[in-house]
């Protein structure tokens, strides 16, 4: 492997996915790049509070498809694992939110 073929296959990557209505609904690839358009996606996530999990397979896996396509059923169960952790931490997060602001009221 040459240094050029080297560079290249450490380049940052990332796959931004959407999930919308409900929660049934199978999530989609919004957005996929590697180098500086990977880092566009992270800064995205990153300013708007999106939850970010690192997964180099996963990213492998889902930088194959197309943007607006639907997860491949090879990887759903995974990234039902990592939605679904997203969710409770969400939840967590609100009744935090909400147990402080309960404290300040009282």
């Amino acid at each position: 492997m040459n240094d050029h073929e080297n560079k290249t296959s450490r380049r940052q990557k990332a796959v931004a996915l959407e999930q919308k209505g409900d929660r049934q609904e199978i999530p989609k690839i919004t957005a996929s790049g590697s180098g500086t358009n990977a880092e566009k996606i992270l800064r995205l996530a990153f300013d708007n509070d999106v939850k970010v999990r690192k997964d180099e397979e996963l990213v492998e896996i889902l930088s194959k498809f197309d943007i607006d396509s639907l997860i491949p059923i090879e990887a759903l169960g995974v990234v039902s694992e990592i939605l679904s952790n997203v969710y409770r931490e969400n939840i967590k997060l609100e009744e935090a939110q909400h147990h402080t602001q309960t404290k300040e009221d009282n």
